[in-house]
């Protein structure tokens, strides 16, 4: 009996059948059956899945007589299911890498629950990854009901998110109803009367957005539908008096979704609007429960559909006023901003401002300069710009700091001295004569940036490079920890400012942290003493829209290097919030498998915990030299890479350490010790030397020194030490 019976029924989809049927035959776990309804397709889905049932046994090909719809094309696979758990896919869609295994080891952890919820992502046609808005709501380590849980409910109600046990499902008489919307039905009853649901907070489904061909995009009577689907429910809970108490619920979600359906312009023919609303408010008032209060945004229902016309009418009025009343406030605060630059008043030298990546708080090379200048520097008033009043609480509690756009804002920065900041500031704050901007940057450049995007127009997709010069115009010092970057950064932003061979603000922490930080940030971490701790930092790709590529698989990685050792994962930050770390990294964090480090705040104290880095073209690589601790690197996309971004150097040809070109190659490196050999040491050696330059400890007190407080400042005695590792593989002698 297999684990998993995947039941996908097939109607007019021949150009994403291939994918979907490979996303399916080609996952890792392998105790599946697929039933593949051919819901009498008319096309070659057919002949397609003929293909595929002669190339895997485990496939197997179901006909109809005649085109039944989606629902009952389910219904015609369930009878030849034989597995544990139901799993319906719809033929457009497709799985994710290691999603059936994620869902088996999930059952496994939560003893066979009667339904298990999972996380999806939608993929448009266009080329975006959204993930499911509500994922926080799959955080859940334990078993519960809808009842103890109906947040669960607040999920997109369709059937494809979850699996079914089937005997539950088979006691239970579940069976799709004919029509649209024929996920209503099905999904509240299931939900409604498992005992025990779990969830698992991992993206396992692609949920395809396709420009035309999607039944809900049709344009036709047959969302009528859905209020039949609807009364089904509310038949199914009459019948059983001890779900009379989700009567409520499902009232309002009956016309939410309903005037969600009315409210979308590809939905309904014009001329029934008007029958469907009405039809709407008949049943709105027919199921209402007495003395059940009606919310705000559904007593519409109570009117005329006249005036539910009206008030959609007033609503995108209000919206259009209000995007006129925003650009003209936008407009008024660059022409505010440009008067008060022209301001006879002069400028206040002890104050400087502050922002890192984009106003998210203290991070980077700017912090690391306001510490300095704190101590150094004391009667100097540092203010951070910050986004939000989410990001103002998490600054240390004696932080000076505005809202950007805020009126403290404009009075801070029209009076500063002194900018510091890692990108750049925004196009309506005007450089006055007398203020000093210094940019840090975010680390040696190894892609192509700037002006160099011109040549590369996937690259810069959203960029407007001009805009951007314009304001790197305002810049006066350019902070560079190597010859290398000096080089770059000219030619790269061809602008007025002066190079200053202050090394990385940042990076004075790698060259002179005690022993105690890294080991404190392991213990923060979860590492077991002893551990030897593997970095994975990944950087984003410019061939993909989100910038997403799965290149390693975590588990097997993790797998493979074997006890003793400690696998954390570092995203790029601009992966952060995507659909990254739905897609396995947050279940494998729960699960202890590894550790997710990207919500550390500062990316040296990571760099500390760790024995050796894996990264493919992270800048990291250039910090993490500093340590003089392994790197390897894993280059199993550099022609692509390089192709779609362009690089300033062929990272393969003067690599920090070894270099891997396929998963195979990395594991045997680790399984051999030899990512610590001598080879590694040496490649490492002229590395440091050519990128680590100017780094010796001192950079944030050689900025405030010379650039704020106009001192000399002698050059180092010496290089940057490597600092110490902690895993048990430190001090070892290298493998012969």
């Amino acid at each position: 009996m297999p684990r998993f019976s995947i039941i996908v029924p097939v109607f007019k989809v021949r150009g994403y059948l291939h994918a979907c049927l490979d996303s399916v035959l080609g996952q890792s776990y392998r105790d599946i059956e697929v039933i593949a309804v051919d819901d009498r397709s008319p096309d070659e889905c057919g002949a397609i899945l003929d293909a595929y049932a002669a190339r895997d046994d485990r496939l197997q090909v179901l006909r109809l007589p005649e085109n039944v719809g989606l629902g009952r094309a389910r219904n015609a696979g369930m009878p030849h299911a034989t597995g544990d758990y139901l799993f319906f896919l719809d033929s457009d869609d497709t799985l994710t890498p290691g999603a059936l295994r994620a869902l088996a080891d999930r059952l496994d952890e939560t003893g066979d629950p009667d339904v298990l919820v999972f996380d999806y992502a939608r993929t448009h046609w266009w080329g975006g990854t959204r993930r499911n808005a509500l994922a926080r709501l799959l955080a859940v380590d334990d078993v519960f009901t809808a009842a103890e849980r109906p947040e669960i409910l607040d999920l997109l109600m369709v059937v494809w998110n979850k699996v079914y046990r089937r005997d539950f499902v088979e006691r239970e008489g579940f069976t799709f109803p004919p029509g649209y919307y024929e996920d209503t039905p099905w999904t509240f009853p299931v939900l409604l009367s498992a005992e025990r649901v779990a969830t698992l907070d991992r993206i396992c489904v692609y949920y395809r957005q396709r420009r035309r061909g999607s039944i809900l995009s049709t344009t036709s009577r047959k969302h009528f539908d859905v209020h039949e689907q609807y009364a089904r429910v509310f038949r199914f809970v009459d019948a059983r008096p001890a779900l009379a108490h989700w009567r409520p619920f499902l009232h309002t979600k009956m016309g939410e979704h309903c005037l969600d359906i009315l409210s979308k312009p590809d939905r309904l023919p014009p001329s029934d609007r008007g029958e469907f609303f009405r039809r709407t408010a008949e049943m709105f008032r027919a199921h209402r429960p007495d003395g059940a209060p009606v919310p705000a945004e559904l007593r519409v229902l109570e009117g005329s559909y006249a005036g539910y016309v009206l008030r959609r009418q007033a609503g995108r009025a209000g919206r259009e006023l209000g995007r006129r009343a925003r650009q003209t406030r936008t407009a008024s605060a660059a022409r505010y901003a440009r008067a008060r630059a022209a301001l006879p008043h002069s400028l206040d030298p002890d104050l400087a401002v502050y922002s890192a990546f984009s106003h998210r708080g203290m991070l980077g090379d700017p912090a690391a300069i306001h510490r300095a200048a704190r101590e150094l520097a004391p009667h100097i008033r540092g203010v951070w710009v910050v986004a939000d009043e989410e990001r103002a609480a998490a600054l240390p509690p004696d932080t000076d700091y505005v809202l950007l756009g805020s009126p403290e804002y404009r009075r801070v920065t029209g009076r500063a001295t002194y900018f510091v900041n890692n990108v750049n500031w925004p196009g309506a704050l005007v450089k006055r004569p007398g203020s000093v901007h210094i940019h840090t940057h975010q680390g040696t450049p190894l892609k192509y940036m700037g002006a160099d995007l011109l040549g590369r127009p996937g690259a810069r997709l959203g960029t407007d490079v001009p805009r951007m010069l314009r304001r790197a115009d305002r810049w006066d010092h350019s902070l560079v920890a190597n010859r290398h970057s000096e080089l770059v950064w000219e030619r790269a932003y061809p602008c007025h400012f002066a190079s200053a061979r202050t090394g990385s603000p940042r990076n004075d922490v790698l060259v002179a942290a005690p022993g105690e930080r890294g080991r404190a940030v392991r213990a923060r971490l979860g590492v077991p003493d002893g551990d030897t701790v593997v970095l994975y930092a990944p950087t984003r790709r410019d061939y993909r829209r989100d910038g997403l590529v799965e290149r390693i698989d975590l588990a097997r990685f993790a797998a493979d290097l074997g006890p003793g050792h400690t696998l954390v994962v570092r995203l790029h930050p601009s992966l952060a919030a995507g659909p990254a770390r739905g897609l396995g990294l947050a279940e494998l964090h729960r699960r202890g498998v590894l550790v997710d480090a990207t919500d550390e705040p500062e990316v040296q104290d990571v760099l500390l915990a760790s024995d050796v880095l894996v990264t493919d073209y992270s800048a990291l690589m250039f910090d993490y030299a500093l340590l003089d601790r392994p790197i390897v690197l894993h280059a199993d996309d550099w022609d692509a890479y390089r192709a779609s971004r362009g690089a300033y150097l062929d990272i393969t040809a003067e690599a920090p350490g070894r270099v891997t070109r396929s998963y195979g190659e990395l594991a045997r490196l680790f399984g051999s010790g030899s990512w610590r050999d001598e080879e590694s040491a040496r490649l490492r050696s002229a590395f440091r030397e050519r990128f680590c330059e100017f780094d010796d400890g001192r950079a944030a007190e050689r900025v405030v020194r010379t650039l704020m407080l106009g001192e000399p400042m002698p050059k180092a005695a010496s290089g940057p030490v490597p600092v110490p590792s902690q895993g048990a593989g430190a001090g070892l002698p290298a493998p012969s």
